[in-house]
């Protein structure tokens, strides 16, 4: 199958680039940098040079290929361009920029999601990844919920309906809803940015008793889950890249504190507000997941180390970028 993959040099997707070479499909990855191009070919990628802005060229790309597979997304004002990230800054008051942000990276998001689904043929795949912090908090979530757009991560639930559209239309669409942490050795997702703050603050901090829980799959996991529902993916459905038990966010802090050496200790929500900044209020969200419906349906068995062992095997000084698909 010729598969177009946009994030195809981030950290989930180039592990599902690889994925995509190794069982024998053709790829064409989205590049923004030469540098990017570079890594793709050295994986044995064909290259298509743009940004998920881009449309003309997400159009074009998506209409030569046998289905697609979407990881890109916005993690930071650079990955915009600059017109897009002037607005950001410049858009309001300076207190306005996270919400500005999220909601320019959400927009680009479906509008990239539209431009490849409209050129793919009836009965191709499209995969999309989506984030569990879009489903609704405090209570286990399953494959056969909708997105809340009230939630921490609401503003990607209208990616969601995008994806759902196009399956109606009769596009093999699904999306594949990503944890917060997608983890290898050397990164760990939204869990490198506390390692991050822990580092720089010393201290590593959850908020009120830490009860509150999170899910994590390995990166690996993630991309052989990214093959097969391109491969098998149902339209209209949801698969979840969940590859163990949720944990609690005291759990992963006193490992983030054992890891650095630092202390490790609770903050009430006003002062986590002022520790965390804008991910105060992922830290303090409940979002348990289960994955027992993909399990089942795809066959998809998750073995790679958990999240906790991962942190525990990261060398003190490892990058503190955050998760890049």
């Amino acid at each position: 199958m010729r598969v177009f993959v946009t994030g195809a040099t981030g950290f989930i997707g180039s592990a599902i680039v690889s994925e995509l070479i190794s069982v024998g499909h053709e790829v064409t990855g989205l590049a923004r940098s030469e540098e990017s191009a570079k890594k793709l070919r050295a994986r044995g990628a064909t290259v298509a040079r743009g940004t998920v802005e881009d449309l003309e060229i997400l159009h074009q790309e998506a209409g030569k290929a046998d289905g697609v597979i979407h990881c890109a997304f916005f993690h930071a004002l650079s990955h915009m361009t600059v017109g897009s990230r002037l607005r950001v800054m410049l858009g309001g008051l300076p207190t306005g920029i996270v919400g500005r942000f999220t909601v320019t990276a959400a927009g680009a998001d479906q509008r990239a999601i539209e431009a490849m689904g409209h050129a793919l043929k009836t009965g191709a795949p499209l995969i999309a990844a989506f984030p569990t912090m879009a489903l609704k908090a405090g209570r286990l979530a399953e494959e056969t919920d909708a997105a809340d757009a009230q939630s921490v991560g609401g503003a990607r639930a209208q990616s969601e309906q995008v994806v759902k559209t196009l399956a109606e239309r009769g596009l093999r669409a699904v999306t594949v809803r990503l944890p917060p942490s997608v983890h290898s050795e050397t990164k760990q997702g939204l869990v490198t940015q506390l390692i991050a703050i822990a580092r720089k603050k010393g201290v590593s901090a959850y908020v009120g008793a830490g009860e509150n829980r999170w899910c994590a799959v390995h990166r690996q996991d993630a991309a052989s889950l990214f093959v097969q529902a391109l491969e098998r993916g149902e339209p209209g459905a949801h698969y979840h890249a969940i590859g163990e038990a949720p944990i609690t966010l005291r759990a992963i802090a006193e490992e983030i504190g054992a890891v650095l050496g630092v202390p490790s200790r609770s903050l009430s929500v006003r002062e986590a507000e002022r520790h965390f900044g804008w991910l105060a209020p992922f830290i303090g969200t409940d979002n348990p997941v289960t994955s027992q419906i993909t399990q089942e349906v795809l066959g998809w068995a998750p073995n790679g180390p958990g999240l906790l062992a991962d942190m525990a095997a990261t060398p003190a000084g490892a990058s503190a970028s955050g998760q890049s698909t």
